[in-house]
């Protein structure tokens, strides 16, 4: 329980998600543990990395050329459209 809580508290440091008060106390803490610094520290660089790129542009095509590689792959995949309601037969109600 402990590890899960560390961990999401240093994810939510690295994305800026904290409140600034909590965020202090994590910088106090990591003062003192060389450990907990270099997993701050590292993480918060490649966050702060990963949102400098611009978002790529994901195109009708690109999702054609997905689609393609899955299925050479073996991959059956069924693209999930309901049914539409003017095909579906409606029964009286028995009363």
């Amino acid at each position: 329980m402990k590890n899960e809580l560390y961990n999401k508290l240093v994810d939510m440091y690295a994305g800026r998600e904290l409140p600034a008060e909590l965020e202090d106390e994590m910088e106090m803490a990591a003062a003192s543990d060389p450990v907990l610094n270099h997993e701050m520290t590292t993480l918060r660089r490649v966050v702060d990395t990963l949102q400098s790129f611009e978002e790529p542009e994901f195109t009708d095509e690109s999702y054609h050329r997905i689609l393609m590689r899955l299925y050479a792959r073996g991959g059956d995949i069924q693209p999930q459209t309901p049914a539409p309601s003017h095909f579906q037969y409606h029964l009286p109600l028995q009363g």
